[in-house]
């Protein structure tokens, strides 16, 4: 051992210095850096060879060295390539190294002797033991692998790994899973077979950059498709199937509702759950009963046992290059050496806005500061921080505007911002939230505008996380996603749903139980004559509200993100009155109905504002049923095509258009020559035209599968497209209204807009004065609405008749007695 080492425990009699459990890449490390030191230690590994989970990877199988950002500090080497290389380059070192590992050792039990004063004692499965006085534990996640949960999840055909692709041809494979294994596995099985890969998100969050861009890249291939926002309902079997048929059927529920398809084979790669029980037994607690917990450790990665440290995925950490500088400095930490952590210098420029402080200062703050984040273990927090941004704004500037079309979240580490809202008299006030608090929450989730404006007050210091940074942590801690669903009703209820409320109502509500359903497109939240089951409040999307009339479902209204719906029949305390249906996917918070009707009857003012809205809705209801025969096929066929998703359709009343086409010739010359819009194109029903342009969607299909990032929503709403578009056609594919084509720029017309209008001048729609080449490179264009032109969009302006205009669609459904 090197002379100026100081170990933990030092006067502990015990054999060893460290024991290290798992040979995966934290423990190979940390066995590297123990050898380096010349301490006494062991590797135990209880497979017959080492790092048993990229072993397990599939054959050929490219391992990233992800994050990019992140440098390496480990005495194995590492870099991205294949698994064979990685693996062989491992085993060469262990040799060269004379890495102590020792194989088929299975570590079923450690304590401490003594009654904990003494070394740790670890016993093997083939009944020998171990004294040492610190532990490494780097057993990793894979002895619990998720099953589907469903019926049928565990017939034959059934698999939770894959080891070679190739053993499988010509077969149609379901894959389901948004993590790398996933995405991986359908990669190399679409090569030879059909593949469909099930993503119950409706993005891919959690996965590495590069496989990101793979699998977005594949999309476009024949053999493979990703269904979004679809669950597994169900696996059965397909009886007599014969040899080299489908003997599967794969029962699922997509944004189209419940569906099957026959398949030959299903792969799920859910992830595995930390072996909670058996790391319990070892004396290490969780900081809660969720089963994807993982132990509470400290900067130095030590559990609440004294000497007993955890790294790797056991700590939360599945990222090779992560685990391999985690297993380097855990050892440093044991042997009394300076720790560094690898990305200090990266998270001391982010804090640098805040002077003269250090990285675990600023980080202590955060945790005092913003209760939200104490959910998060400490390692977690850096991650979180490395992915946002830290801001000092000047008092009074503004962090965004009401209508805003943005999507990050901010938590408040010191001073505090004034959110401008209107009170229940509807005059404008300020809400003051200091530090701790957190807002920007609502556009996370609904992905619909700002609802309000925010300024910065005193001393401002925000974190600024983005979408995909903060559906991250949603989807690993499951204490966050509670918090803010609470915290949506929350204010939604306190700020415009129900301002009457006291706070103690709003928390009697929220203490009742808030259940989270998504509905897919057509789906029912309930129907006439269903019991009243409580108060929905649409967190996302869209619902129609309907009702029988004369044998004919007749829609009544439209209510979109942000309000509710049920109110009626809580406080009339009848059964449903009406039908309530998705328009497009929609997320929805349900309050129980024993809660409201509690608090309905203890709050006169709130029973009264909400009798004051139902008679304003049931006069619109009068008057819509009056109506109800020659409208409701029209809202029925508007929301079938998806209106329901737009924020800005472009609609055409037949009875006025002449068919000059005048509205794309302006939009041709608006955009250089190339018509952001097809007129003639798209569905039409009685007098009402859909044609098919950008209908710049509350939750944009195209923006999810960018791979270079390109397309995003301003803050105005419009959905645009950069000049860093790589053609790749993903946007195109994804948007379900054809309002995307991938084009060549051509060279621009010699005249403008004003001669071709009046004169005629510059020739035919497309035509161009010099020759270019049409197979050069395309990309992605469509409607921007004519971002940063006076007067609007140029197909409405062209219109001679006003047959063209563009709407939401709540207007729309209030206007359109008046349009048929």
């Amino acid at each position: 051992m090197q002379d100026n080492l100081k170990p933990m425990f030092a006067d502990v009699p015990a054999e060893l210095d460290i024991a290290i459990v798992g040979s995966g890449p934290a423990g190979l490390s940390a066995a590297a850096r123990a050898q380096q030191l010349g301490c006494k230690y062991v590797l135990f590994e209880s497979e017959n060879h080492a790092s048993d989970t990229i072993y397990k990877y599939q054959k050929g199988k490219h391992v990233m060295a992800e994050p990019g950002f992140l440098p390496l500090r480990s005495g194995m080497s590492f870099e991205a390539g294949k698994r064979e290389s990685i693996l062989g380059t491992w085993d060469s070192q262990l040799l060269n190294q004379k890495i102590n590992i020792q194989y088929k050792k299975t570590v079923s039990k450690i304590s401490k002797l003594n009654n904990g004063a003494g070394p740790f004692e670890l016993t093997c499965e083939d009944g020998t033991t171990t004294t040492a006085r610190t532990v490494i534990l780097g057993i990793g996640l894979q002895g619990n692998i998720r099953k589907i949960g469903t019926a049928g999840d565990d017939l034959p055909n059934v698999q939770y790994t894959l080891a070679d692709p190739d053993e499988f041809n010509n077969e149609t494979i379901i894959v389901i899973g948004a993590g790398d294994a996933a995405i991986e596995n359908a990669l190399a099985l679409m090569k030879n077979n059909k593949v469909v890969l099930i993503n119950r998100k409706d993005e891919f969050a959690r996965c590495k950059e590069g496989n990101l861009n793979q699998i977005l890249a594949a999309d476009r291939n024949e053999d493979l498709r990703i269904f979004y926002n679809t669950s597994t309902s169900a696996v059965e079997e397909i009886p007599e199937a014969k040899e080299g048929e489908p003997t599967l059927n794969y029962r699922y529920k997509g944004p189209e509702g419940e569906q099957a398809m026959p398949v030959h084979r299903i792969i799920a790669r859910l992830g595995a759950t930390p072996p909670r029980g058996l790391v319990e037994s070892f004396g290490v607690t969780f900081p809660n009963s969720d089963p994807n917990a993982v132990p509470a450790l400290s900067e130095t990665y030590e559990s609440n046992v004294p000497g007993l440290f955890i790294v790797g995925a056991l700590g939360g950490y599945p990222l090779i290059k992560q685990a391999m500088n985690q297993g380097h400095e855990v050892v440093d930490s044991i042997m009394g050496l300076p720790v560094v952590p690898a990305d200090e210098p990266l998270l001391a420029e982010k804090f640098k806005p805040l002077g003269d402080v250090s990285v675990s200062a600023v980080l202590d703050m955060i945790l005092e500061n913003v209760p939200l984040f104490n959910q998060m273990t400490r390692l977690q927090l850096r991650e979180f921080m490395l992915e946002s941004t830290l801001h000092q704004p000047k008092k009074g500037s503004v962090i965004f505007h009401k209508g805003d079309y943005t999507s990050t979240f901010f938590a408040i580490v010191q001073g505090g911002v004034g959110i401008e809202l209107v009170n229940k008299d509807g005059k404008p006030f300020i809400l003051n939230l200091d530090k701790g608090n957190y807002f920007g929450e609502m556009g996370l989730i609904s992905g619909r505008r700002r609802t309000a404006t925010v300024y910065a007050g005193n001393n401002c210091v925000l974190i600024e996380t983005p979408r995909k940074a903060m559906l991250k942590l949603i989807a690993s801690v499951d204490a966050v996603r509670r918090t803010l669903d609470e915290t949506f009703v929350r204010r939604a209820l306190s700020t415009h749903l129900a301002p009457q409320l006291e706070p103690q109502e709003i928390e009697q509500l929220i203490a009742s139980g808030i259940s989270v359903t998504r509905y897919v497109r057509g789906e029912k939240l309930f129907s006439e004559g269903d019991k009243t089951d409580g108060l929905h409040l649409i967190r996302r999307g869209s619902v129609a509200v309907s009702k029988l009339i004369d044998d004919q479902d007749s829609v009544l209204s439209y209510v979109s993100a942000g309000s509710y719906v049920g109110e009626i029949d809580l406080v009339d305390g009848t059964d449903r009155q009406t039908t309530c249906t998705a328009t497009v996917l929609t997320e929805v918070l349900l309050i129980q109905a024993d809660a409201v009707i509690d608090v309905l009857s203890k709050n006169s003012n709130w029973k009264k504002a909400l009798q004051a809205k139902i008679g304003k809705r049931v006069h619109d209801a009068i008057f819509r049923e009056s109506t109800a025969k020659r409208e409701s096929d029209l809202i029925h066929f508007l929301m079938k095509q998806g209106l329901g998703d737009a924020t800005n359709a472009l609609v055409i009343d037949e009875n006025l258009c002449v068919h000059c086409d005048n509205c794309e010739r302006a939009c041709a010359e608006t955009h250089d020559g190339i018509p952001r819009l097809d007129r003639d194109a798209g569905p039409t029903f009685q007098n009402i035209h859909l044609a098919h342009s950008c209908r710049h969607c509350e939750q944009p299909h195209c923006m999810k599968d960018c791979p270079p990032d390109a397309i995003r929503r301003n803050e105005k709403g419009e959905v645009m497209i950069a000049d860093t578009c790589i053609g790749c056609g993903n946007c195109a594919k994804n948007c379900p209204y054809n309002a995307i084509e991938l084009r060549v720029k051509p060279p621009p017309r010699k005249t403008g807009l004003l001669s071709w209008l009046l004169f005629g001048a510059g020739g035919p729609l497309g035509e161009r004065p010099v020759k270019y080449d049409a197979n050069s490179i395309k990309k992605a264009y469509k409607c921007d609405l004519c971002h940063g032109k006076e007067g609007g969009p140029a197909c409405v302006r062209a219109c001679p008749t006003g047959a063209a205009f563009r709407i939401s669609p709540e207007v729309y459904l209030n206007q359109q007695n008046e349009l048929i």
